[in-house]
């Protein structure tokens, strides 16, 4: 599979036509990207993308950076609020991602 941008991640949270957020995803997803290969070290991505079950935790990963960039605890706007964002993989990526990883001997 190919590596997830910007548009995608946009895709996925339903605002696929906001260039705004496209833009910010497109930065994030590269951060996340780079996570994820440091996590398995570099298995499971190829010089075309990272295998499709790594590409929906970047995916899913970058979407949660991407609602709270400023990592802040709670964020209310008006009557919605959320509490947190990337605070690291969740335990549905790390089944994924540890498929993956190598581990140190």
């Amino acid at each position: 599979m190919t590596a997830p941008t910007g548009a995608d991640i946009a895709a996925f949270l339903g605002q696929g036509d906001d260039t705004t957020l496209v833009a910010l995803a497109g930065q994030h997803v590269t951060i996340i990207t780079a996570m994820a290969r440091a996590y398995t070290r570099g298995e499971g991505f190829t010089e075309t993308g990272p295998a499709d079950d790594l590409a929906a935790v970047i995916t899913t990963a970058t979407a949660r950076l991407v609602t709270n960039p400023e990592q802040s605890e709670d964020l209310a706007i008006g009557s919605y609020r959320t509490k947190g964002g990337f605070q690291g993989w969740t335990l549905a990526e790390l089944f994924v991602l540890n498929r993956y990883r190598k581990k140190a001997r």
